[in-house]
């Protein structure tokens, strides 16, 4: 009985938070870019690993469910914080895999890998779920290769925004801002089979991505 009560608990919280991130993100004046190359590759048959930084997130799921249809899925970490963004992720219509590069993380990247292949579309917290911001941890790498994905990075700013005193610096853009959700140029980094390849691929999606990460 006790465990029933408290799975509704969470439940309620989980719809609040749910409806509360919706409500604030729907003030944004949201500008999208570069969406369309990306969404033809995937309506062609392709598969895509949307790829971001930790510290940019928030702002980008009002607009990620509107790719619901397409049963994506998300890595989420199995911690305490994760338990609540794995909610408000399903209730987006985006699939929580649990777990991390220190817990569980072997079997959540082959749920993920084999999710990708039959959906086409993923989602991947790139220096999550603890950091170190900006550097990006090798699981993006191996998730978009067995899936045989091309990688699209996506990047938020905002004109106005609250940066939080975490390790990510997290920012939360303020009321009625402009933000702007804009994906990269799709990347195949398939070839090359060696640790030396993998490496050099790794630190180029960082090259690429880091510039976008605000310090």
């Amino acid at each position: 009985m006790l465990k029933k009560y408290r799975y509704f608990l969470i439940g309620l919280v989980q719809g609040f938070l749910y409806l509360l991130v919706r409500c604030y993100s729907w003030t944004f004046r949201l500008q999208i870019e570069n969406e369309k190359p990306w969404m033809d590759y995937l309506e062609g048959g392709g598969r895509v690993l949307l790829c971001g930084w930790h510290q940019q997130f928030f702002a980008a799921i009002y607009h990620f469910k509107t790719y619901s249809s397409y049963h994506p899925s998300l890595m989420i970490s199995q911690s305490n914080d994760g338990n609540i963004i794995a909610g408000i992720a399903e209730k987006s219509g985006w699939l929580a895999v649990r777990g991390s590069s220190s817990r569980r993380g072997g079997r959540a990247l082959r749920e993920m890998v084999g999710r990708l292949g039959n959906a086409g579309l993923a989602a991947h917290i790139v220096d999550g779920p603890k950091g170190p911001a900006g550097i990006i941890k090798s699981g993006v790498l191996s998730l978009a290769r067995s899936a045989d994905a091309v990688i699209v990075p996506f990047y938020i700013s905002s004109d106005r925004a609250l940066y939080f005193h975490s390790w990510d610096r997290f920012m939360l853009p303020k009321p009625f801002a402009s933000v702007k959700l804009r994906f990269g140029d799709m990347l195949d980094f398939s070839e090359g089979e060696s640790d030396e390849a993998f490496e050099k691929h790794r630190l180029r999606l960082q090259q690429i991505m880091l510039p976008s990460l605000i310090c």
